[in-house]
């Protein structure tokens, strides 16, 4: 902790304004936890570790919806933990996103008529470097008005010097390893980035296009080959079939000719090909198809790359020179007009690959690239969660996780840009390469270059969880720090950044895998349950709600609907919602100040309290097992809930109103309650803070006079249960929930004031009467006093005059009318359900509905008839 962070408080007031403006406290009070230390983490401490990574943001990124909700887990767990008494980490840091950042500044040259060619590859990684210095990273703002309580002394940048150097170490050690090579192979190729990209950067859309059916060869030796994509036939080097097809047994090893070109070419025999699909033939093109890729390989066939890197064609003929959408469509017009074109389907809607950064479809082609060989690192990060020492949680996630890492292809880690880690690899003039380590020196002289490529941005985020430590060197965050106690993200990367971590995690650290359990979420969705885009036009940018709202009320939305595993639906009035919670969090407590709530010395013994105290300190204990139980489960929606409920209905519904005639009538119960009281406050508040940090911070500091919340203690059960006394409370519960329904199905108003005979004695309840009494607005009974209509509850009776009060006629005739609605709508529903006919052609849903339909009627009637019976006689 830092110097500061000894300074005394300021001295406590008890004094709250009338309303809680979030605006006003949240900034100030952030940048008073970071000036305090208060989220710094000590690695020479002998507190237990316990570390979490963010998953890096771009640093071209601001904050969504998605960043918001991952980052409140985050947070809430780290606090949690710290207030544990847990040196806690969350390591933050920002990824420098290869593509996208090269893709921003060159939008920024264009706008001035240059290209990066323009400039050359070191003046416009120094560009780049200008880029980032001026305007990225605005996220790292973001950050601290949602409340990130990160280290923020040990943000790492995925291209700073010690993780350029973390990258070049392991670089050298997987080439040493043979587990990096350099071969030509196919890969998704973005012809407007011009690069390779990986599988997570490729997506799939529904696409309109055409599929024409191709006849190749003559007569008897003739097959009909089917294509999305005519332009690629130019490149054909043989048409597969299935070795047990009959129809084309004559065929194989034969040679047919290949339209257009004046090329013949082989029929060969694949089991790959489906002999169900199609017409049972399919034409190859190892250059520009992965699967044709593997049938050329197996059959030793050739390779011709027919387009450039701008998709633009180079086979010689008269398409040469067309972009391949341009010779897609002169391709087909000649086969059409040689009388190869056998059918034809347009539209033809199909998922086609495009590239996420600028939506360009992406292009399999033929490229030497550089490659891990992930074989032996994927089985080991298979086996670290099959033998238990990583959890995957939720535990059924785990099956997708296998499916991933078992079937993984060699990674494609090059990169044809020129922002990124350069790959560390020298050329000399008689074909020879040197891969060059951190402390080694590049060969030298005439004929020697660098490759030109740079790294995928997933290689060096793979090494996150370490490389932000110090790794290579052996430091002492290292040691302390490592592995990370949870990760914590969507499980939309779990194959992609989460196997590169396993990989790399177990490979760098000598079989130590990166952290102890994989916590996966879902996506954050509209109210609806649709994806938020702004092509839909329901994006949302959480700013805008943290400044109506404020950062707590989103921060609460987000985790309350948290399930392990499971999408998250979020609408603005949720987020109001949680806003009231944070005012009714803040009107309570003020309430309690107002009236002598203390938290000084001990809890008075369980002698001198009300059954009233000891139910809401039994609860309160129950509560703190409860949420401590959820967050071990990562269950963030149920502790949220739970907590909210315990805070509104117990906390301050119930025992802040029954404990009013307590304070009222004063003596020692009253100074007992006002003790109860500040401790329930006092433990809730803490309860609360990992998930709304702001404004428990503001009205916990100003109940105990502590000097913050963040490093207060976390609450522990006690051990304390008094069954007896929830039996009491709930009894008395029951009472007046039953006699406020009753006054509101008579359409009293809740504040109206009624005189009313209560006989108690002999009961639980005779002791709280007074409460009663007051919840209820009942007033005691005069002389002129006639019981109206009386309610057994639990063993007691109240009974009411309300004679003056409703018109009892008007009433009884208004009650009588929705009976009659409520029989008939059982009778429709009972008679639907008895006929045999319908039930046997009616949907299940329609069934279900009317099901419902006669539950809701039959429940009505008997509600009804019962206010009726209580009614007193017209």
């Amino acid at each position: 902790m830092t110097e500061n962070a000894q300074q005394q408080p300021p001295a406590p007031t008890t004094e709250l304004p009338t309303q809680y403006a979030p605006a006003d406290v949240e900034g100030p009070l952030y940048e008073r936890w970071v000036e305090r230390g208060y989220f710094e983490a000590d690695a020479k401490s002998d507190k237990p570790p316990y570390t979490i990574v963010i998953p890096p943001p771009n640093v071209t990124g601001s904050l969504h919806l998605g960043h918001a909700f991952e980052h409140t887990l985050i947070d809430a767990l780290t606090r949690r933990k710290r207030m544990q008494g847990h040196e806690t980490l969350w390591q933050p840091g920002m990824d420098h996103a290869g593509i996208a950042t090269q893709n921003v500044v060159e939008r920024e040259l264009a706008k001035e008529g240059k290209s990066r060619h323009d400039l050359g590859r070191e003046a416009f990684v120094e560009r780049v470097w200008q880029w980032k210095a001026e305007s990225g990273g605005q996220i790292s703002g973001q950050m601290r008005r949602l409340g990130d309580g990160v280290a923020w002394s040990r943000e790492r940048f995925t291209m700073d010097e010690g993780l350029s150097q973390a990258v070049q170490t392991i670089f050298k050690r997987l080439y040493d390893d043979e587990l990096i090579y350099r071969a030509e192979r196919i890969i998704n190729w973005c012809p407007r980035c011009l690069t390779a990209i990986s599988d997570i950067e490729v997506e799939y859309q529904d696409d309109d296009g055409e599929l024409v059916s191709i006849r190749y060869g003559e007569g008897e030796d003739s097959i009909v080959v089917a294509t999305t994509r005519a332009e690629t036939m130019l490149g054909d080097t043989a048409v597969a079939v299935h070795p047990d097809d009959e129809r084309y047994k004559h065929l194989v090893g034969r040679e047919i000719e290949l339209p257009l070109t004046g090329r013949r070419i082989p029929v060969v025999a694949d089991e790959h090909v489906d002999p169900e699909f199609g017409t049972g033939a399919v034409k190859v093109t190892p250059a520009h198809d992965p699967n044709d890729f593997e049938i050329g390989q197996r059959h030793d066939l050739p390779s011709l790359t027919v387009m450039d890197e701008h998709a633009v064609i180079t086979a010689h003929g008269p398409f040469q020179g067309l972009d391949r959408l341009e010779a897609r469509s002169a391709i087909v017009a000649a086969l059409r007009a040689d009388g190869r074109i056998v059918a034809e389907k347009r539209p033809y809607v199909h998922s086609v690959g495009h590239c996420s950064r600028c939506k360009t479809t992406i292009e399999p082609r033929l490229s030497m690239q550089w490659w891990v060989k992930v074989g032996p690192l994927a089985k080991a990060a298979g086996d670290a969660v099959r033998e238990g020492r990583v959890k995957i949680h939720p535990q059924e996630m785990e099956k997708r996780y296998f499916d991933w890492v078992d079937n993984l292809h060699d990674w494609c880690i090059s990169r044809q840009l020129w922002w990124g880690h350069r790959i560390p690899v020298w050329y000399g003039p008689n074909g020879e390469i040197v891969c060059v380590g951190p402390d080694e020196e590049a060969p030298s002289g005439e004929g020697w270059h660098q490759d030109t490529d740079v790294l995928d941005t997933w290689f060096s985020s793979g090494l996150w969880p370490f490389s932000t430590l110090g790794w290579p060197e052996q430091t002492e965050s290292l040691a302390k720090f490592y592995p990370n106690s949870v990760l914590v993200t969507g499980y939309d990367i779990l194959f992609f950044w989460v196997a590169r971590m396993m990989m790399f995690g177990l490979y760098a650290m000598d079989g130590t895998p990166p952290f102890h359990t994989i916590a996966l979420h879902g996506m954050v969705r509209d109210q609806f349950g649709k994806k938020m885009s702004k092509s839909f036009g329901n994006a949302v940018n959480p700013l805008d709600w943290m400044d109506k709202y404020g950062s707590d009320a989103l921060r609460f939305t987000l985790a309350r609907g948290a399930n392990p595993g499971v999408d998250v639906p979020i609408g603005e009035d949720w987020v109001q919602g949680s806003r009231n919670f944070a005012n009714k969090i803040w009107n309570a407590t003020r309430f309690a100040l107002m009236n002598g709530a203390t938290v000084d010395g001990p809890l008075p013994d369980a002698s001198k309290m009300s059954p009233t105290d000891r139910w809401i300190l039994s609860r309160l204990n129950s509560v703190v097992a409860e949420v401590d139980a959820y967050y071990d489960d990562f269950q963030f929606a149920k502790l949220s809930d739970a907590l909210f409920h315990f805070a509104w209905d117990e906390v301050f519904d119930w025992y802040v109103e029954l404990s009013k005639t307590t304070f009222q009538a004063g003596g020692e119960a009253a100074e007992v309650s006002k003790r109860v009281l500040g401790e329930v406050l006092d433990v809730t508040l803490k309860l609360l803070h990992p998930v709304v940090p702001f404004v428990t911070e503001t009205l916990w500091t100003t109940l105990t006079g502590g000097e913050s919340i963040v490093i207060a203690e976390w609450p522990t059960d006690s051990g304390f249960r008094d069954a007896a006394a929830e039996r009491e409370i709930e009894t008395l519960q029951s009472v007046i929930t039953e006699v406020r329904r009753f006054r509101a199905d008579q359409g009293l108003q809740p504040g109206q004031r009624v005189p009313a005979r209560l006989s108690l004695d002999g009961t639980a309840l005779a002791p709280h009467e007074a409460a009663i009494r007051q919840l209820l607005r009942l007033q005691p009974e005069g002389e002129d006093f006639t019981a109206t209509a009386t309610l057994p509850v639990a063993g007691a009776e109240v009974a009411l005059d309300l004679s003056g009060t409703i018109d009892v006629a008007a009433e009884r005739k208004r009650l009588a009318k929705d009976l009659a609605a409520a029989e008939k709508e059982k009778a429709q529903a009972t008679a639907k359900l008895g006929n045999e006919a319908f039930l046997a052609k009616a949907p299940d849903n329609v069934v279900e509905k009317i099901r419902g339909r006669l539950a809701k009627a039959e429940e009505d009637i008997t509600r009804i008839r019962s206010q009726l019976e209580r009614l007193p006689q017209a």
